[in-house]
């Protein structure tokens, strides 16, 4: 019994090691009681959207309108991200969602609300994001002094996201059936507050930095460079892109599901959407709990296919028993895959270029799903939600597949780099022994499916 015990307390300490960091700590603090919010928003929004419309076209031209400047202004705030002080633009982005959620909260209990009062703002909101959510992946290393729980870090701060998503949701389908949509978004306007507050008390030390000369397109396009010329790093971006595109702009089509699929209401919706973030939250606390990166190649591919086969049997589900468990596999299969795909290349990319690497990563994920969006909701539109869902979820398990097939490549290009650069010693020892006793297909030599650049140092490995 004791030495269980003690088992499970390290089991415990292994899976919370990054928060022994202080300003990861506050950070974890702030974001956890903000993104409650911001979940309770997104339940509001969509709700709101259908209540006005009814359209189901209107909820992706939502959605693509919050994601879709993400994709543009994305590869220019990584090169900012790179340049400028990556905690002051958090500041600054947190502080635009905070004055855009008070504002569209204000017009709506005020009875001024229009669709387009609602498309504005939720740009407003999208550029924000665009230039938040590279600064913010990427301000992580900054916040993790031992860089060997960087990619603990990053996995709880996905589980930080998803219990957020948990938890959020569940509370704005009673809030909004309570109080309407507009209490709820200036609930999460002042939910920023905390955020605000953790930042703001940080200790954050001047980085030495190398600054970029040259004009910012050209900075730019070294960053897609750089990234395109490493091939593990190009096809899981691939990937990513993919399922963000087809896949991943399902939940925009939850209203639809909740009201003329399953004949309910607003609790519904939040039952739907916190069920998919226990999925989500399990995904990310069991990324949190491994040792290391190695086997995540393996993982990405068993996951997104998960993912894709969920969202094939949610498209026949009828009752609230099929769907929810159907939703909490989906919500773990893309945490899963999308936590292990960041984890790979924020662990390796040079920290010089981690900004526009990481701006790729989220026009890869953010960047696509608002276009996914547009096209999920015209199909939902033309075919019905459910047969628009089935198609995702199939063209997901072709896309895991397909990527199943590089792996192996991807293996016999990363071996030799992890030997030589000494990423994670206890990899490089054990691929160098494998080497010799071991066949190259072994489970010994699993590889996470992406490494340093071949031209490049992995200053940021852990």
């Amino acid at each position: 019994m004791e030495v269980e015990g003690v088992r499970r307390s390290s089991r415990v300490a292994l899976t919370l090691r990054a928060l022994r960091h202080r300003n990861f700590r506050l950070f974890t603090l702030g974001q956890s009681l903000s993104l409650i919010g911001t979940w309770m928003q997104q339940v509001a929004i969509g709700w709101l959207v259908y209540r006005l419309t009814g359209s189901a076209f209107l909820l992706g031209l939502v959605a693509f309108v919050s994601q879709g400047p993400g994709f543009v202004l994305a590869p220019f705030a990584g090169e900012f991200a790179d340049r400028y002080s990556r905690h002051r633009i958090v500041i600054i982005t947190q502080s635009v969602m905070m004055i855009q959620a008070l504002l569209l909260g204000t017009l709506i209990l005020t009875g001024h609300v229009t669709v387009g009062w609602i498309l504005v703002l939720m740009g407003v909101l999208g550029a924000a994001s665009g230039f938040d959510i590279p600064a913010r992946q990427s301000f992580l290393i900054d916040m993790v002094d031992d860089r060997d729980d960087l990619p603990n870090a990053i996995a709880l701060n996905s589980s930080i996201f998803n219990a957020a998503r948990l938890v959020g949701p569940a509370i704005a389908g009673f809030a909004i059936a309570a109080v309407g949509e507009g209490w709820v978004i200036l609930l999460n306007g002042i939910s920023y507050l905390f955020v605000l507050s953790s930042l703001l008390a940080m200790r954050i030390e001047p980085r030495v930095r190398t600054r970029g000369r040259g004009a910012v397109l050209r900075r730019v396009g070294e960053g897609f460079r750089y990234a395109y010329a490493f091939r593990p790093i190009r096809t899981i971006l691939a990937l990513v892109a993919v399922v963000s595109l087809v896949a991943v702009p399902f939940s925009v089509l939850l209203p639809v599901v909740a009201t003329d699929v399953l004949a309910g209401g607003p609790r519904m919706l939040g039952l739907l959407m916190s069920a998919m973030g226990l999925g989500a939250l399990a995904g990310a606390l069991f990324l949190a709990s491994r040792r290391t990166v190695v086997g995540l190649g393996r993982l990405i591919i068993i996951n997104a296919t998960l993912f894709g086969t969920s969202l094939l049997l949610f498209a026949f589900a009828r009752s609230v028993l099929a769907a929810l468990p159907l939703l909490a596999l989906a919500g773990f299969g893309m945490m899963a895959q999308m936590a292990s795909s960041n984890t790979v290349l924020q662990t390796l990319v040079d920290d010089d270029k981690r900004g526009r690497v990481m701006s790729l990563y989220t026009m890869a994920f953010s960047g696509t799903a608002p276009i996914g969006s547009l096209l999920i909701g015209w199909a939902a539109a033309r075919f019905g939600a459910p047969v628009a869902i089935g198609i995702a979820g199939g063209v997901t398990v072709v896309a895991a597949l397909l990527f199943g097939r590089q792996l192996p490549l991807l293996r016999e290009i990363v071996r030799p780099i992890y030997a030589r650069m000494g990423i994670l010693p206890e990899v490089a020892r054990g691929i160098q022994a494998a080497t010799h006793q071991a066949t190259p297909d072994s489970d010994d030599q699993e590889d996470t499916g992406a490494a340093a650049p071949a031209h490049g140092g992995a200053s940021g490995g852990g």
